[in-house]
């Protein structure tokens, strides 16, 4: 018998909408708890309200509280997880657990675009998906997977995409790397690995600045007066920024804090290409790291991991670029 711990964390796939003001809130009771699921024979649930919380309330400190209760599940025997979690920051956690328990056992994350007593609810579908692939064998050694609307894509590389669409979740570039037929999970394509790393604190102020036409240095200026323990910069175009921020920007490159750069662009990567007054190329020989291929809510996740990790300049470099 495969046994599947089911964490509930709350979120819209938790909520109800109230009829006459339509508004969605939590509601006291998960209407997951009593809904009929159609398991296969060989599976058990455990089910935990571990939170009930909308997910603009979900901290790095709650998200290590999940990754310690899924690791003390594994040390007791349980083969996969299935956590339910609101939309708005699922990516982040679902990358938080990727980071620091990666392929010990197959953890699949899910939610929903629409309450539970709303026209055309998603919920309950996609949390009877999450545990089919939960209990894939083909889900090990996978990592950690976001399942939504008949896709799986991996948490290294999805995010959300529209504020209402069921269809929110999608993974520029690459695609989903399976779906989800009405007998069958397929599975397309695998991700590369992450470097998998344990923690045991998740705190750390670590911002993140968007960079924008006319962009001067205050901001940056500003930043320099805060106890900072990293920043994040969504770059323009290959990753550029308007010159007015480099002489801000090597103030706090000379305060030692870790500076990474995505850019703000939706497909492609972050790379030194241009020679110029802020381009990339001095950006990179100041010291600023360019992280190539994960959007900045996780470069902040990972900066966030590698600055409980005490790293040292070199293998936060390291990191931070895998």
């Amino acid at each position: 018998m495969k046994q599947i711990l089911v964490l509930h964390t709350g979120g819209t796939i938790a909520m109800k909408e109230n009829p006459s003001t339509g508004s969605v809130s939590p509601d006291a009771k998960n209407p997951l708890t009593d809904a009929p699921i159609p398991l296969p024979e060989d599976v058990q649930l455990i089910t935990e309200n571990i939170f009930n919380l909308p997910s603009p309330h979900i901290t790095p400190e709650r998200m290590l509280k999940i990754k310690e209760r899924i690791q003390k599940a594994y040390q007791n025997g349980i083969d996969s997880v299935v956590i339910t979690h609101g939309t708005d920051t699922l990516e982040e956690t679902a990358y938080f657990l990727d980071l620091t328990i990666g392929n010990w056992l197959p953890i699949v994350l899910t939610g929903a675009m629409r309450s539970s007593n709303e026209l055309g609810s998603d919920g309950l579908y996609n949390f009877v998906s999450a545990i089919r692939v939960a209990a894939s064998p083909d889900a090990k050694d996978q990592g950690v997977l976001v399942v939504m609307n008949d896709e799986i894509h991996a948490a290294r590389y999805v995010t959300k995409t529209h504020t209402t669409n069921v269809a929110t979740f999608r993974t520029p570039s690459i695609g989903p790397i399976g779906m989800i037929n009405k007998n069958n999970i397929i599975f397309l394509q695998k991700v590369l690995h992450s470097q998998y790393t344990d923690i045991s604190s998740a705190s750390g102020f670590i911002p993140i600045l968007k960079a924008y036409a006319g962009m001067r240095g205050e901001l940056l200026e500003g930043l320099a007066h805060l106890s900072l323990d990293g920043l994040v910069i969504e770059a323009l175009g290959a990753g550029n920024l308007p010159p007015e921020n480099i002489a801000p920007l090597q103030k706090l490159l000379d305060a030692q804090i870790p500076i990474v750069l995505v850019s703000r662009c939706f497909n492609g990567i972050a790379e030194a290409v241009y020679d110029y007054r802020g381009g990339g190329s001095e950006l990179q020989k100041m010291g600023v790291i360019f992280s190539p291929n994960i959007n900045s809510q996780k470069v902040r996740i990972k900066l966030l991991i590698a600055n409980n990790l005490q790293l040292k300049k070199d293998e936060l470099v390291d990191f931070m670029q895998q």
